[in-house]
């Protein structure tokens, strides 16, 4: 085991540049890392890895040796079993992310570095594992996430302009707001009967966002013209039907893969950057989404947002949660979205496959009170601390 540990090693800081780089590599038991932990940390327990660096801040660049690496294989082994991950595979993941500790990598300060590290670990241990482990660098993914991006809804703008018919609120106006507030993309709906969004809004807001344009739209002729017309950064593919307030459900995918699948391949050969599907927290619809060519799913959280009582509620969350697991596996990018509001984003916010809210409503009903920017800005704060 040490030697294919060490051997291993030598290849990653071959691979970061750093081949003629040293350290220390011990293998001990719970007791021997214990006393470690206790006697340096104040940790009276056993942990699975700890790396110290023999410089404090910048070490001297003539000296090789970065410092020491100690694994307690006896807690790899039951932490192998728990996630059921093959034991070399999974302690050559803890080798590298004691590796990185000396190289300067840090996962416990601020929002950005735990990402930073969990994608470099998982980056060289692909580039360093055979194709079979594929189910290890998985783990390593998930295990460290940055905060949800935050793409923002505006339909309901132009649900109150619609409402007279006149030129105001404008959703292009809304929708610069939400940037200046942090969101990190724009969602507009165009419906069949164009009940808020129009054709104008759609082009203006192409020419307009800095960040990224969302078009959510059913798989129509009509639609699929249009969408390549504008050439959005994203197509979200969406069931709809003219009687219904707002989008009842997702896309029922299993069935139907034929179609959904040349939907997808002419908006990417039309210029389509990413493509979406909106979708039950089903795996049996996601599974047949994965053949479909799409890149994103949006998960949708109407049920878990109109459950009712903690039981149902447990339920419908447990739900997305399998959801974005299988979808994550699948290699989709998973979003999620309908329904959530301030006081029942930050359950969902907190399950780390998730990538991408896209919120509306609540966003636009609470802006009337306290503007779109602060509207956003508190939206984010509730998804940033939920992780």
């Amino acid at each position: 085991m040490k030697t294919f540990i060490k051997h291993k090693l030598r290849k990653a800081l071959a691979l970061l540049g750093l081949p003629e780089r040293e350290f220390g590599l011990y293998l001990v038991r719970d007791a021997e890392i214990t006393e470690v932990n206790f006697q340096y940390l104040g940790r009276p327990y056993p942990t699975n890895v700890i790396s110290f660096s023999y410089w404090e801040g910048q070490r001297p660049p003539e000296i090789p040796y970065l410092g020491d690496i100690f694994i307690s294989l006896e807690t790899a082994e039951r932490e192998a079993k728990e996630y059921d991950l093959p034991l070399r595979p999974y302690v050559l993941s803890l080798a590298l992310h004691g590796l990185l500790h000396l190289l300067g990598y840090e996962h416990e300060k601020g929002k950005y570095a735990p990402y930073r590290m969990a994608q470099k670990e998982a980056e060289l241990l692909e580039k360093l594992l055979p194709r079979g482990h594929k189910k290890v660098v998985n783990f390593i993914r998930r295990r460290e996430y940055m905060p949800a991006k935050l793409a923002v809804n505006v339909d309901h703008v132009a649900t109150v302009r619609e409402a007279r018919k006149v030129h105001y609120p404008d959703p292009v106006h809304a929708a610069v707001l939400a940037e200046l507030g942090g969101a990190q993309g724009i969602v507009v709906h165009l419906r069949g009967d164009r009940r808020h969004i129009q054709e104008r809004d759609v082009r203006l807001l192409r020419e307009v966002i800095k960040t990224k344009l969302i078009l959510e739209m059913a798989p129509t002729e009509e639609m699929i013209d249009f969408a390549l017309e504008v050439k959005p950064d994203q197509v979200t593919l969406v069931p709809e039907r003219r009687m219904e307030i707002t989008t009842e459900g997702g896309m029922a995918v299993k069935g139907r893969v034929k179609k959904v699948k040349e939907v997808v391949e002419q908006l990417k050969e039309g210029g389509i950057a990413k493509v979406s599907i909106f979708i039950n927290p089903d795996p049996i619809q996601l599974k047949a989404a994965a053949k479909t060519g799409a890149d994103v799913v949006e998960l949708h959280t109407g049920h878990y947002a109109e459950a009712q009582g903690k039981e149902e509620l447990e339920k419908e969350l447990s739900r997305l949660e399998e959801a974005a697991r299988v979808a994550k596996d699948l290699g989709f990018e998973v979003h999620a979205g309908h329904g959530l509001a301030y006081e029942n984003v930050e359950p969902v916010a907190a399950i780390p496959e998730i990538e991408e809210f896209s919120i509306g409503h609540a966003i636009v009903a609470r802006a009337l009170m306290v503007g779109m920017k602060e509207a956003v800005r508190e939206m984010l704060t509730l998804i940033e601390k939920a992780r």
